[in-house]
């Protein structure tokens, strides 16, 4: 029998059967021969061809502090998970006592690059706080219900949250229930109870049941399988089963998980893995990179063979933040990029499972030009620059801003495919400064340019200023939804009323929209304010969006946001 590839999230925590590991350091990974660079086409844009997801789960302290961390966390992936800051310990740490912070801002990121996010978990034996341990059965369900409907209900009105683990790691090896705080307080009955109180806060989400070492046909796998037909048969809104797939090269790859996901699949359920990673035991050769290259490739293979399998969230990406040396202390590397965030052989194997052609491409884009700024209103400004050069190609710029003069921290504002970009929804009589960076085909990263300050102009006047910032919300092949627009009075004095116009590219039409009344002419939409929105007073604002079709294939968005005062 296959040994149980034991997996424990949080690094703090260690499981008994541990003990018997022998503790010995891990060994400095050896230089291997170079690996290759990232490929000409992002995973994501691969993935989404073949009708999948490829996710990642996000540590929220790279995801504000590191910039190659984002970069490959925005180019490579269109799904994410709250590795932590979404579990009950990191939410509801006391009785009624939330902070969103954490979630908020992986939520924030995902909307901002057009990623869906997976929320990660709602009922686990861990990362639990004591409070809600030791309560009674009837004390017990209470906080149970609550907990989901906060948080739950927080982001069901946010298109990008689609899925939730309800309920996760219920069942012991054998297959016989886990007993928990949970399962000895409530009996079996809770499970059924969290997804109902789930669907109840949000009806649109997919809600799923989670747990690993069920990757195969085997004992716990069979008991999950019977619960599942059980909760459905009552019912109970089982959308769909994660596969965690936490694997090791030492124990051999599951070669029945593509049975194993048809055989869940055929009860009407989404199937997906969701938190894949495959450790070796370190130091990292070449031979063992190849083993762990099959393995990723083994189970991207597996999902795209079963129609039901809707994606592939990677625990990570990166070796540097990866929970298993801490949890193995022998074993590790167990991630696509590693600790210096280069490709792995591992990258070039999903990449070229779900059809891609990778590249040995190293070479970073020259730095762009210093921007030049333009058109400088009280709410907006227009930046231009040298274009930079590759030796493959330029495929689009970010550009950063930082506020004031000096100090402050360089976020990203928006990407441009040209040397040119429009920051809307400024304050007025604010000093802003400007970088821009360039990325190609490769996914390399060009070092940043020198900064431009831009001041906008003071706004006021009878009537005031306004400004206008857009969100993409969420996108398909067809048509892509932007919400909110945000309309701001960047005056010193109330307004009456604003008008927000913006450009459509080529074939895409306006479908549907609210909170403003929209007009087309050609590919100018011009939004006016609806009744009840459009006197905002100094520094109030408001949001409207709107739903576009547009040709299949096509990723552009609209763009181009400018508002306008009576």
């Amino acid at each position: 029998m296959t040994p149980p590839r034991v997996r424990i999230r949080d690094t703090r925590r260690r499981l008994a059967s541990l003990a018997a590991l022998t503790l010995v350091s891990a060994l400095a990974v050896p230089a291997l021969s170079a690996a290759p660079a990232a490929a000409a086409t992002p995973l994501r844009t691969l993935a989404a061809a073949k009708g999948k997801f490829i996710g990642f789960a996000a540590a929220t302290n790279p995801l504000a502090n590191e910039a190659a961390y984002r970069t490959i966390a925005q180019t490579e992936f269109n799904q994410v998970t709250a590795e932590n800051a979404m579990k009950w310990e990191s939410t509801e740490p006391s009785d009624n006592s939330w902070t969103f912070s954490g979630a908020d801002q992986i939520v924030d990121f995902a909307v901002a690059n057009s990623q869906q996010v997976h929320g990660h978990t709602l009922i686990w034996h861990q990362q639990t706080p004591g409070w809600v341990q030791g309560l009674g059965a009837t004390a017990m369900r209470t906080a149970i219900q609550d907990h989901i409907a906060t948080l739950v209900g927080r982001y069901a009105d946010n298109a990008a949250l689609v899925s939730w683990d309800v309920v996760n790691e219920v069942f012991n090896e054998d297959g016989t229930f886990r007993t928990s705080f949970w399962y000895n307080t409530l009996g079996q009955s809770y499970i059924a109870d969290a997804f109902r109180w789930a669907r109840a806060a949000d009806p649109n989400a997919k809600l799923c049941i989670n747990d690993y070492n069920v990757e195969g046909v085997n004992a716990k796998s069979t008991a999950m399988y019977n619960l599942v037909q059980s909760l459905r048969a009552q019912n109970v809104p089982v959308d769909c089963v994660g596969f965690q797939s936490h694997l090791a090269t030492q124990y051999g790859f599951p070669s029945d998980m593509r049975q194993n996901l048809e055989r869940f699949a055929a009860l009407g359920v989404e199937v997906r893995i969701t938190e894949l990673d495959i450790r070796i035991q370190t130091p990292r050769t070449s031979a063992k990179d190849a083993t762990q290259a099959q393995y990723y490739t083994n189970a991207v293979n597996a999902c795209l063979a079963v129609p039901a399998c809707s994606g592939i969230t990677i625990w990570g990406f990166t070796d540097k933040y990866s929970w298993v040396p801490d949890t193995f202390p022998s074993e590790g590397a167990a991630l696509i990029y590693d600790e210096n965030y280069q490709a792995k052989p591992a990258y070039t194997a999903v990449n070229t499972a779900f059809g891609g052609t990778p590249t040995t491409d190293t070479q970073a884009p020259t730095t762009p030009g210093t921007p030049v700024a333009s058109g400088i209103t009280s709410s907006s400004v227009n930046l231009s620059w040298t274009a930079s050069t590759d030796n493959v190609g330029v495929t689009g710029y970010d550009i950063l801003r930082a506020p004031g003069t000096s100090g402050g921290t360089f976020t990203q504002v928006g990407t441009s495919t040209t040397a040119s970009f429009s920051n809307t929804g400024l304050s007025a009589n604010t000093a802003y400064r400007y970088q821009v960076r360039a990325r190609d085909a490769a996914g390399n990263v060009s070092a940043v340019s020198s900064a431009v300050t831009v001041t906008t102009t003071t706004g006021g006047g009878t009537g005031g200023g306004c400004g206008a910032t857009a969100t993409v919300q969420t996108q398909w092949q067809t048509g892509y939804v932007i919400e909110p627009v945000r309309v701001t009075n960047s005056g010193t004095s109330a307004i009456s009323g604003w008008t927000v116009t913006f450009t459509l590219p080529a074939g895409h039409t306006v479908t549907g929209s609210w909170n403003a009344t929209l007009t087309t002419s050609g590919q100018t939409v011009t939004a006016r304010n609806a009744a009840y929105n459009g006197s905002l007073g100094a520094g109030a604002s408001t949001t409207f969006g709107f739903q576009v079709s547009r040709p299949n294939g096509d990723t552009a968005t609209a763009s181009g946001f400018t508002c306008a005062t009576p």
